[in-house]
């Protein structure tokens, strides 16, 4: 499955950045920019967004 990743909108142009993809079933996917052939993190839709809110939490 080709996935449409998405890089952060606060990438640094140093390379420290990460991106993400949606799956149809709802998931996030997450990987570095930097190795696009590296691992990838999955998530569901519900861990995805504890994360989001734990991010905005502590800002």
């Amino acid at each position: 499955m080709d996935l449409r990743w998405i890089k952060s909108s606060r990438s640094f142009s140093n390379g420290d950045c990460v991106e993400v993809a949606g799956l149809p079933d709802g998931a996030i996917c997450v990987r570095d920019s930097k190795d696009s052939d590296g691992p990838v993190l999955r998530f569901t839709p519900d861990e995805w967004r504890t994360f989001l809110v734990e991010v905005v939490r502590n800002k």
